[in-house]
């Protein structure tokens, strides 16, 4: 029998120390180490329990070469074309995925959703609650209008009582585990929720995943920084992180894929929260732009790419006199030292004093944002505000502003003018590098572009510096630097001409 011993685990990052301490010299925070028993089944830092042992006790492994034969991975339809399309077509089966969120965000409806949707395509589905009993589950999905649904549940928190009973009938298609936090296994002698405890019961699911071929979904909680509890080998060992993100104050919802190992990452899907449960949103840029006020100063539209889907986004921004002695800065939705850079460059180079006013900025609809071709239209809503000249309601931003004030050219800005012609919009401001590589130069000289001019219907403002867009929001000429001629522009199939 291995001898126990006792070990300091911290519950953030999972370091493991001799004694006790207060703050953790792993990750630095304070009162997370938990005195934890050792029960000599794996160890943390140390080699597991039995690797030691002579190499003439294991099983020779085959090797094959790497050419062969390479099959598309079976998936298996969710039923939600948003799900489908954060997990790249749907869930593989033999797969394990991790779904993080608030807690309230609605992740427990969306699951339960989607496994009462595969589980009326004919799957057999499996919904494990450790945090609620089979009765508060039956009257969620009464609420949602799924309570015929033949979704099988248990109200279990014993890892291996779930996968005996996993195991005793017909192999399960889709399980649903909420949440892993709430496990606990035998092989462990610490509290649930400690960082062994999750990451033993982690490692027993995905192992049971791999061998009967089913999908294992997992719901983790989040920490107080967002981030999802517990020890971050978990978000290793699975094959997809999902995160749930949304504001409590907002009807919108953003599923988020951050890791993918059989589709693309940061792929998004919207959903919006109503009294039946969530329903997906096929357009989120008319969501997005539905109640904005286009007569406004400090206002901007952003088109911009959440994976391979173009969004358009207001950009809101209010510039005021401040009336302390140090300006305040206020970002919702996009990185403040961003926008510290931007005022840095607006002030530097194009004259903008900026240093006694209070900035305040915000993504409507709840949406965060974190790409850099978000600048052009940052700097376009702050202008606008501190000139207090509206900018045109027809026309979209997009570019990234470099610390010289030059606009450097973005990736897919086919996609998003694409986008913003099919929402009606006349009109772009991008990057003369873009303009350039979408055959601008051949339009303006008189000549048959050879590239792909950008979508018929938008008129084209190239923007050389950041100086040019400011002059042009002071003088409110609204911005056409140059118009692509419209016998140049190839028109979609089937526009009327």
């Amino acid at each position: 029998m291995a001898k126990r011993s006792t070990r300091f685990v911290c519950q953030n990052c999972g370091s493991v120390s001799a004694r006790w301490a207060g703050r953790c010299d792993g990750c630095g925070e304070w009162n997370t180490i938990v005195e934890e028993v050792d029960g000599g089944q794996s160890g943390v830092g140390g080699a597991p329990a039995g690797l030691a042992v002579s190499a003439k006790r294991g099983r020779v492994v085959p090797l094959v070469a790497l050419s062969g034969e390479a099959k598309e991975a079976p998936r298996l339809a969710s039923g939600m074309n948003e799900l489908e399309r954060v997990t790249g077509g749907g869930f593989v089966r033999g797969s394990a995925l991790l779904v993080g969120g608030d807690p309230g965000i609605g992740k427990s409806t969306l699951l339960i959703q989607a496994a009462a949707a595969m589980a009326e395509a004919g799957h057999r589905v499996v919904y494990v609650s450790g945090e609620e009993a089979i009765g508060q589950v039956r009257l969620r999905a009464e609420r949602l209008g799924l309570g015929k649904a033949p979704v099988a549940l248990a109200a279990e928190t014993s890892v291996e009582d779930i996968l005996a009973t996993l195991s005793a009938g017909p192999v399960p298609a889709f399980v649903v585990v909420d949440s892993i936090q709430t496990l606990w296994t035998e092989l462990a002698e610490s509290a649930p929720g400690t960082v062994t405890q999750v990451r033993t019961a982690a490692q027993a699911l995905i192992r049971w995943a791999k061998a009967s071929g089913a999908t294992v979904v997992l719901v983790g909680h989040v920490t107080k920084d967002g981030q999802i509890a517990g020890p971050r080998v978990v978000e290793h060992m699975v094959d997809a992180v999902l995160y749930f993100e949304g504001d409590d104050a907002q009807r919108f919802r953003v599923l988020r894929s951050v890791k993918n190992r059989f589709g693309a990452t940061d792929e998004i899907g919207v959903f919006e929260m109503t009294g039946a449960g969530l329903r997906e949103v096929a357009n989120p840029s008319e969501l997005f732009l539905g109640e904005r006020d286009g007569r406004s100063p400090g206002t901007a539209v952003f088109a911009g790419m959440e994976g391979s889907r173009p969004l358009l986004i207001e950009i809101q921004a209010l510039v005021a006199p401040t009336s302390l002695g140090t300006a305040r800065r206020a970002v919702v939705g996009w990185d403040g030292n961003r926008l510290s850079m931007i005022l840095a460059v607006l002030e530097a180079h194009c004259g903008v004093r900026l240093g006694q006013h209070d900035v305040y900025l915000n993504v409507a609809g709840g949406l965060r944002i974190a790409e850099p071709a978000a600048d052009l239209a940052v700097a376009a809503a702050l202008v606008s505000s501190l000139t207090g000249v509206a900018l045109s309601g027809e026309s979209v931003y997009f570019g990234e502003i470099g610390l010289s004030g030059a606009i450097r050219p973005v990736a897919r800005a086919d996609a998003r003018l694409k986008e913003a012609e099919r929402l009606g919009f006349r009109s772009a401001m991008l990057p003369a590098g873009n303009l350039e590589a979408n055959g601008g130069r051949a339009a303006r000289e008189g000549g048959k572009a050879t590239g792909a001019v950008p979508i018929a219907g938008l008129d084209l403002a190239e923007l050389q510096g950041l100086a040019d867009l400011v002059a042009r929001i002071a003088a409110g000429s609204g911005g056409i630097v140059h118009r692509v001629p419209i016998g140049d522009r190839p028109r979609p199939a089937g526009a009327a001409r």
